[in-house]
């Protein structure tokens, strides 16, 4: 692949990568953990210190006139609303003589309804016989109520039903008159027409007088039935709270809300963040390969429980750099971002590989002291300070050691080694600050030969490596090394970094 083929961006590129927002989030494991036990905590906590109150439940069934079998439950809710009212309250309080107001009742209890004619009501109280006491006298009130509003429903109806029967048998009253007020003698056909019609009219009125009575008896048949159906079917009894389960349940429930919350704001911060975490992320920001890779474990003293494969990484990564110094007379630097403890003990591993075989002069440009302590601690060569990199005698190698954290003094990086290894603590550094770091080593002509990786993601199966050119993170037209020859003297394409893809150089640009 070209330089002018990686400079267009991929097509197929997502908006959002999922491979690499998962393992920032698995990466923040530490957060959402921590959240989630808080919620758990909180959860117990909940259920010690907060008990809920003394609470009796009772159930009521509720005949209604209209019962139908295919009723949506519309009757139902209109009864729990109607316990809702501080009609019913008051009723309760009165026949409790309590001097509670019924506003505040109303939030004391609350109806369910369960089936289309079950109600169950649920009280509480100071304790738990007062909640007993409080859930009868409001079930009493309620059944009353509802009696109440039947009855006077069916005597409302039954007295309409009478009305218009009586209306009716005036209206028969006065037919029976005209009928007996004809004389049977007369023979007129229109007499006779009239005579018949009346007859007629009686015999209607008296079927619908008959209807009336049977209606209005039925009015008044219904009422005993409902007024029978409608009552308390499970006594009021408090009910008992289990402390364990309750726990257990807001334990549960906190440790799910917690993880949720934690995994929301692990994501957020891992794509507002924007810092790469991936082997190929990081390789391509810096414009240079990982050559390796070490869990933060095996930078750590007093690791007796580490594991073999993490000791032999070290000791790799140790004779890796050890060839690098001892094969090239040009100073090497280690730099770091995010791992400064880290780095200092790969710098005196490598002075510690080299020191039997030739003089080596660890040159500190780190901030602090934390490199001359652990010398001090570990035996290692000689440590002097930045300023005192060029007074050390010709043949000595020099091991430069420094930051490329923001407040870098970039103009100082070329004093500890025209080659650099960058040590990169995997998801520390942002995608900008990379480009930055790329930019100013390019800018002071300091080739990078690899990145070491600290602390990866375990599940990370990315490719670190850059396959289409030399790992020398210079901007086009500024470098100065030659990227290598291939058969008869064809010169391999340089790769650039991500930040360079596509740049102008303002060489040519000035030209």
């Amino acid at each position: 692949m070209t330089t002018s083929e990686a400079s267009q961006p991929s097509a197929g590129t997502p908006l959002l990568d999922l491979q690499a927002l998962v393992v920032a989030v698995r990466r923040r494991r530490r957060l959402w953990c921590s959240l989630a036990l808080l919620g758990l905590l909180v959860g117990v906590a909940v259920a010690v210190l907060l008990p809920p109150p003394p609470t009796a439940v009772t159930k009521v069934l509720v005949t209604h006139q209209e019962d139908q079998p295919n009723d949506t439950g519309t009757l139902i809710r209109t009864d729990v609303e109607l316990l809702r009212t501080t009609r019913i309250a008051e009723k309760a309080l009165r026949s409790l003589d309590s001097p509670q107001t019924p506003e505040d009742f109303l939030q004391d209890y609350r109806a369910t309804g369960v089936t289309n004619n079950l109600l169950r009501i649920e009280v509480t109280g100071d304790s738990d016989v007062e909640a007993v006491a409080r859930a009868k006298a409001l079930a009493d009130a309620f059944v009353a109520d509802h009696v109440r509003r039947m009855r006077q429903t069916a005597k409302a109806e039954s007295k309409a039903l009478l009305d218009q029967r009586d209306r009716m048998r005036d209206e028969l009253a006065e037919v029976n008159k005209e009928i007996g007020g004809r004389s049977s003698a007369q023979r007129d056909p229109k007499a006779s027409a009239r005579t018949e019609s009346l007859f007629a009219r009686r015999a209607e009125l008296n079927s619908r007088i008959a209807e009336f009575d049977q209606r209005a008896a039925e009015a008044r048949t219904g009422t005993p039935r409902i007024i029978a159906g409608t009552q308390i079917v499970d006594v009021p009894r408090a009910v008992q709270h289990s402390l364990p389960g309750a726990a257990a349940t807001n334990a549960v429930i906190g440790l799910l809300l917690g993880l949720v919350l934690g995994l929301a704001v692990a994501a957020v911060g891992a794509v507002v963040a924007d810092r790469p975490v991936l082997r190929r992320e990081i390789a391509a920001n810096l414009g240079a390969s990982v050559i390796a890779e070490l869990p933060g474990a095996a930078l750590r003293p007093g690791r007796l429980w580490r594991l073999r494969r993490t000791r032999a990484a070290r000791t790799r990564l140790t004779a890796t750099l050890a060839r690098t110094v001892r094969g090239s007379a040009e100073p090497l630097s280690l730099l770091e971002l995010g791992c400064p403890r880290g780095t200092s003990v790969i710098a005196l591993d490598v002075a510690g590989e080299l020191t039997p075989e030739l003089p080596v002069v660890i040159i500190d440009g780190l901030p602090g002291t934390q490199l001359a302590h652990r010398r001090r601690r570990s035996g290692a060569p000689d440590v002097v300070s930045g300023d005192r990199a060029d007074a050390g005698p010709p043949q000595e190698r020099r091991l430069g050691v420094g930051s490329v954290a923001p407040g870098t003094a970039w103009a100082d990086l070329r004093h500890l080694g025209t080659r650099t290894v960058l040590v990169v603590r995997a998801g520390h550094g942002s995608a900008a600050w990379l480009h930055t770091v790329a930019r100013h080593l390019a800018d002071q002509r300091i080739p990078v030969i690899g990145v070491v990786l600290i602390d990866p993601d375990p599940g990370d199966r990315s490719d670190g490596a850059l396959w289409d050119g030399p790992t020398i993170a210079l901007r086009r037209g500024r470098s100065e090394r030659s990227a290598g020859h291939n058969g008869a003297g064809r010169r391999q394409p340089e790769r650039l970094p991500m930040w360079a893809a596509g740049a102008p150089d303002n060489d040519q640009e000035a030209r």
